[in-house]
C-alpha cells in the first residue's frame, strides 16, 4: 500500500507529505482565529464483518475520520458521509449503523452536514461501504509533523495495542476469548486537545491503524530521518491480545488499532504529558515505549525493538495485509 501510494497517487496529485490529514493555510473569517489553518481528510470503510465486539462500521467511520483530523492537532468540526449499499441490505441493520454514527458524531462534538447514497446490484457489493470526509481547524500555534522529531525525543503510546484487529478477526472467524477482546474504536480529539494544552511543543502524533504500531513508527522514522528505539517490556498489551497473537502466530505490533495514538514529545516534557494523559479515560494505560535515538543508536529511518531477553531486532513495515478488511 505504501509503495502504491508513493509511486502512483502522490506523484499524480503532487502530494509531498503523507500525514493523516492535509493542513492548508486558509483564512476562515468568523470561524477560526487569524492565522489558523484548515485540516481536511477523507477515508473509506470496508470492514468485515460490519458489526464486531465493541463497535460497527458506522461509529468506526466517524471515529476514524475524527482521529485523522485530531492527529494533526485540528479541532474537528464537520463530516460528510457517502454510502454504497448492496441491494437487499437489511433496513434494521442500516438504521443501527446510522444511529451509531449519529451517537459517535455527537460524542466527538462534530456534525455530519452532507452525504450521498448509491445502491449497487445484489452480489456486486458486500453489504455496505462508507466513505467519510472531515474538516477541522488548526490553531496557529500548533505544528505537528514527523519532520519535527529530533534525537532524544520520547515516544508515547496512549493505550493497549492490537485490540481492534483481534476483535474484528475473532468475530470474522467465530473465535471467542475469555475475557472477550473488544475493539478500541473511539474519538481521540478530546485527548489530543488536552495533550496540546499540557505540552504545546509536542512534536508529532499518529494513530496506528492499518499496519499497527510497527508500521506507524517506521513511517515516523523515515519521515524524520531518525532511528526510533522501542522497549518490548514497555509495550502495553492485554493478556487477551497477547494470547490470541501467540495462538494465531500474529505480532501485536502489526495488529490494527482504532482508539489509540502515538505521540512524540521532547524528553523533558514526557513526564508531564504522560501524567496528563493518564488522567483521561481513553489514555489511562499510556506508556513511554521508546525514544528517537541519535546516530549511535542505528541507521536513520530504522526502528529497533529491544527484546525482553536483552537482544534487539529491526522492525519494518507490514508487508501485505496481516488482517484484511480491518477498517
Amino acid at each position: 500500500m505504501h509503495q502504491l501510494v508513493r509511486e502512483h497517487f502522490a506523484p499524480a496529485f503532487s502530494i509531498e507529505e503523507l500525514g493523516d490529514s492535509a493542513v492548508i493555510d486558509i483564512s476562515l473569517s468568523g470561524i477560526c482565529e487569524q492565522g489558523a489553518r484548515l485540516a481536511f481528510t477523507t477515508d473509506s470503510y470496508v470492514v468485515s464483518p460490519l458489526f464486531f465486539p465493541g463497535g460497527n462500521i458506522g461509529e468506526l467511520a466517524v471515529n476514524g475520520t475524527v482521529n485523522d483530523l485530531a492527529m494533526v492537532g485540528a479541532k474537528p468540526l464537520y463530516l460528510t458521509a457517502g454510502f454504497v449499499i448492496e441491494e437487499g441490505f437489511s433496513a434494521p441493520e442500516l438504521e443501527k449503523i446510522l444511529f451509531s454514527m449519529a451517537a459517535a458524531a455527537k460524542n466527538a462534538g462534530v456534525k455530519v452536514v452532507a452525504g450521498d447514497t448509491k445502491v449497487v446490484d445484489k452480489g456486486k457489493g458486500d453489504g455496505i461501504f462508507i466513505n467519510t470526509a472531515g474538516v477541522g481547524v488548526v490553531h496557529p500555534s500548533v505544528d505537528l509533523s514527523a519532520k519535527n522529531i529530533a534525537p532524544g525525543d520520547a515516544v508515547i503510546v496512549s493505550g493497549f495495542i492490537g485490540d481492534h484487529g483481534i476483535a474484528v478477526m475473532a468475530e470474522r472467524n467465530g473465535l471467542t476469548f475469555d475475557p472477550p477482546v473488544l475493539s478500541d474504536t473511539a474519538a481521540l480529539n478530546g485527548l489530543t486537545a488536552a495533550m496540546l494544552k499540557c505540552v504545546p511543543d509536542l512534536k508529532a502524533m499518529r494513530d496506528p491503524t492499518r499496519g499497527g504500531v510497527a508500521t506507524t513508527l517506521k513511517e515516523l522514522a523515515l519521515e524524520a530521518g531518525v532511528c526510533i528505539v522501542i522497549d518490548e517490556k514497555a509495550l502495553p498489551i492485554t493478556g487477551g491480545v497477547r494470547g490470541a497473537c501467540e495462538l494465531l502466530g500474529l505480532d501485536p505490533l502489526y495488529v490494527a488499532n482504532e482508539g489509540i495514538l502515538i505521540a512524540v514529545v521532547p524528553q523533558d516534557s514526557a513526564g508531564a504529558l504522560l501524567a496528563e494523559m493518564k488522567r483521561h479515560p481513553l489514555a489511562r494505560n499510556s506508556a513511554v515505549i521508546g525514544r528517537a535515538g541519535g546516530a549511535d543508536s542505528g541507521k536513520p529511518g530504522t526502528v529497533l525493538l529491544k527484546t525482553s531477553i536483552g537482544g534487539s531486532r529491526i522492525i519494518d513495515m507490514l508487508q501485505g495485509e496481516q488482517l484484511p478488511r480491518i477498517c
